[in-house]
């Protein structure tokens, strides 16, 4: 099992962050487009390549996040319309998320095993998420979809915001 932390930089304007192992080492670097249309963010290894993309869906009535990883759109989160609470869904073929996803407390499962998991660390400045991956192959993924949900809550915190 490895686990990383993504610690969101709370000033950052252009949303640059790292996302760390637990000797504190770099192990990814995510960086958002800063005034820039369509609004994305891009995470990257150690020798700065590319491993995701999430890109928010520019001419859409409701939001709408796609998630590439290694090439291939792996994942989509969108807004459903409803009246009151705000919601969300998460379409990923053969991934199901399982737990509050909104709260940052939730596993991530793959045909129904358990590859990850992410919890929000608390009493932290700024943002802290810990995820522990438990299948190799799945750690990008992971990643992508933290950062993803994380860029949809800021959204969100936007929207609401400026009404």
């Amino acid at each position: 099992m490895r686990q990383l932390y993504m610690k969101q930089k709370v000033f950052s304007l252009s949303g640059k962050f790292t996302v760390k192992d637990k000797e504190q080492q770099d192990v990814y670097y995510v960086e958002g487009s800063f005034l820039q249309i369509p609004k994305t963010f891009t995470i990257m290894d150690p020798t700065r390549k590319d491993i995701a993309l999430i890109t928010k869906k520019v001419f859409s009535l409701l939001p709408k996040f796609f998630v590439e990883v290694d090439g291939r759109e792996v994942l989509t989160i969108k807004k459903e319309f409803t009246f009151f609470k705000a919601k969300y869904t998460i379409d990923a073929e053969g991934v199901e998320v399982r737990g509050n996803w909104w709260d940052m407390n939730f596993e991530v499962l793959q045909h129904g095993k358990v590859v990850g998991s992410v919890s929000k660390q608390w009493l932290t400045w700024g943002d802290t998420y810990e995820v522990k991956v438990l299948d190799e192959e799945m750690e990008h993924l992971l990643i992508a979809l933290v950062v993803a949900i994380d860029c949809v809550k800021a959204d969100e915190a936007a929207t609401a915001a400026a009404t």
